[in-house]
Formats: structure tokens, sequence, C-alpha cells
């Protein structure tokens, strides 16, 4: 993402202008953009002229427009080969696309105030952006994130089962799936069912070779490792061909990078969501110790375990976790990107509002991004955890709670008496 321009005044009030350029960048304008702000962006519209023979002509012309959001959406690849059971033996596009719908708000000679319309965002397009609210700590932090330079895919994975195969791109906001195949392999049953087996498998290792070299950037520097992941020995078998088809094609920049960059994986079953075991394994957790996807599935993983010795220590549900952090006893503060998309202005100020409360009190508090499976996880305990400094009771804090708000409530006459 490249920041073209910025003016935010210290209230929290002003633009930014950003060109996104790839999928990743497609994401952070997702989370950036809220419903009630204004965006600015390329749009294409057709429009009819009518000459003055009376005939109409009608010709799509490309023009700027300023909406006021009411609906944004976004969907990558990944989101729509996990929900769909067919398989992609042809490799289609895997890009993400960003639609953002909303009423025209700036004057425009091809379309009338008022007018609903629906833009696609594109990648190398600039987005202005004003935000209702006003710029919180959140979004401005996001921002100053999706501009740093040099992101990109770290991690390069296939997920392997017998005859199939699943090739993911894993970056700092992202789990891509960018193409999968499946190809059915016959058991080994007696002489001819042998054959058939040898000639299926011979097929699926040249599907995947072909798959890996147009799915896996290995030859990319920012690429920090290239996972074979699998039940029992299938990654071994798919290593040991992979390496050997370099070889026969003379494929130096492949063999080298298998060889610095390969870390074989063995996972319980053969489906993408098993890449959270990956990223546990020592194996990998040592070379991407520094990645931000690395470190939400290790906090994920030290949460539980919390949660498994010590629950008095391991709090979730945006009730308690409000509790825990009243009293300051929020180490490890866990929560979902997905609540900062709250369409209630007021629920997402409550959020940044929590994330800026326990940094302030000495916290951590880690982002989890609900495109990868780390973030799912959350938010299937509501997207919000805390790993907390001591032990809390949590019957103990909510009775306190309630003999506080009681002794409130029998104040409150008194005091309007006095007054």
């Amino acid at each position: 993402m490249k920041q073209i321009s910025k003016f935010i005044d210290k209230h929290g009030a002003g633009h930014v202008t950003l060109r996104p350029e790839d999928d990743e960048d497609m994401w952070h304008l997702y989370n950036l953009i809220q419903k009630g702000d204004s965006v600015r962006a390329p749009a294409i519209r057709r429009v009819q002229k009518t000459s003055t023979t009376g005939s109409i002509d009608s010709q799509r012309i490309r023009l700027n427009l300023t909406l006021q959001v009411t609906n944004i959406e976004f969907s990558s690849y990944s989101a729509a080969a996990e929900q769909s059971a067919s398989t992609d033996p042809g490799g289609s596009n895997n890009s993400a696309s960003l639609q953002i719908a909303g009423r025209v708000i700036s004057e425009n000679p091809h379309v009338k105030l008022g007018a609903f319309h629906t833009l696609d965002v594109e990648a190398n397009r600039d987005v202005r952006i004003e935000k209702l609210e006003g710029w919180d700590s959140i979004a401005l932090s996001r921002v100053e994130e999706a501009i740093v330079p040099g992101r990109g895919a770290e991690v390069g994975a296939v997920v392997c089962g017998e005859g199939t195969a699943a090739f993911c791109l894993l970056s700092e906001h992202m789990t891509l799936v960018t193409h999968r195949i499946s190809i059915p392999i016959p058991r080994k049953a007696a002489s001819a069912g042998s054959s058939q087996h040898e000639k299926a498998l011979v097929k699926f290792y040249g599907a995947l070779y072909d798959a890996f070299i147009r799915h896996i950037p290995y030859s990319n520097v920012g690429l920090k490792a290239i996972v074979f992941a699998s039940p029992g020995w299938v990654r071994d078998s798919v290593y040991e061909y992979v390496m050997q088809e370099a070889g026969k094609r003379s494929d130096k920049v492949l063999q080298r990078a298998l060889k610095e960059k390969c870390v074989k994986i063995h996972i319980s079953s053969p489906h993408v969501h098993s890449l959270v075991e990956v990223l546990k394994s020592p194996e990998i957790a040592s070379q991407l110790k520094e990645t931000k996807f690395a470190r939400e599935g290790l906090t994920l993983d030290k949460f539980h375990k919390m949660l498994a010795t010590d629950e008095l220590r391991a709090w979730y549900g945006p009730k308690h976790v409000v509790l825990a952090a009243d009293r300051g006893a929020i180490g490890t503060l866990l929560i979902s990107d997905e609540l900062f998309r709250a369409s209630d202005p007021a629920t997402r100020k409550k959020y940044v509002a929590l994330v800026e409360e326990v940094q302030q009190k000495g916290g951590d508090a880690v982002i989890f991004s609900s495109m990868h499976e780390s973030g799912q996880q959350l938010n299937q305990l509501t997207g919000i955890a805390a790993i907390l400094t001591f032990p809390l009771d949590i019957e103990v804090v909510e009775a306190e709670e309630e003999a506080a708000q009681k002794e409130k409530q029998d104040l409150e006459p008194d005091d309007k008496e006095e007054g």
C-alpha cells in the first residue's frame, strides 16, 4: 500500500489517500472503511447521450465518485475456496475483491447527487477516505502498518493428503489458498490395481509440481519458509519428487530454495485449518518468531494452555475482559479485528478505548486478523480474550460489581433529596 496524502488534525478529523497494490491491501481497506465514511475512488459508469437526430449513444466512462458508505464487502479467493466443496483444477483467479456501496455526495456532471452507486476498488487506483467519526488510534495504526514497504507472502505451504494438495500463502494478515488439486488414487490391490495406483501417483506428483511452480513464489527473497505438511509420510514423498524434478529440469533456484527454506511438518489432517499446527511447531516458530501471524498463533496457544491449567488467569467474552481491564489485571489482550468493523460507532469506540486502556496500564494488545485461522478460532471465543497477570475469580468479581452497583443505586435517592 502506498500513502499518497494524509491530513488529520489533532482531533482526528481529516482524510487519507491510499493506493492499494495487492490482496492484503484490499483487506486493510476493508478494515479501515466504516459505514458513514466518505470514500472517493475511480468508477466506471454507463452514460447515455442523445444526439441531435434523436439517436441514443451509450458508452462507459471512467470518473471519480465520492460516496457516503452504506455497505462494504470483501471477498477473497481463499474464502470462496474454503466454502466450496469442489476442486479447482484450472487455477482460477486468486484476487481478492472489495466493493463499496453508497450514495453520491459530490457534484459530478454524469451522476446525480444522492444516486446510489457501487465502487469496485482496483489495485493501483487511489482511494481517499474521510472518516465520519474521525480517525482513532486503531485506524491510524492500521494505516501505518499497511504502508510498510517490503511486505508480502512470508510462508508458502503445501498441505498434502493422498492425492490432494492445497497451496497456501501466508502474509502478515492473510492466509490465501491459491490453488487446489485432487486426483483419485486407487488402492494397491491386485497387480492391475498396483499399476493403476502407480499411474495415478505419477499424475498427482506431476500436477503438484506444476502447481508448485505457479503458486509458490520460491524465488522471492522475502519468503522465509516453504512448508510441506501432511498426515503420515506424504509430505516426504512430495518433497523428494519436487526436489528430484527440479534437478531433472536444472532449476537450481528451486533446489537452493528447498534446501534453505524447506520445513516438513506432520499435521493431524490434510486440511488448510491444520496450518495452525504448522505455525505452532518449533521448526517454524523459530524462523517466524518476528512475524505477526506467528505471534497470533503462539499467543492463542498460550491462552488455551492457561485456560486448561490456571483458568483464573484466562478470561474471555466482552463483559469479563472489560472487568479484568478495569482492575488492571490484563497482561495480554487478544482481540479480533472483526470487532473493530462493528456497524455501531459506539461499539467500535468501546473496543478502541479498551485497547488503549490495556496499553496505558502496561499490558500488551494483540489484534488478530480474521483472515488467519487463529483469528477465526478467537472469533469462536467471542472475538476477545485476555491472559491475566494475576488470578481473578469471575464469580467474586461479579459479586463485587453487583454490590457496588447496588450501593450506587441506594445512594441515588439521597443525592436527589439533597439537591
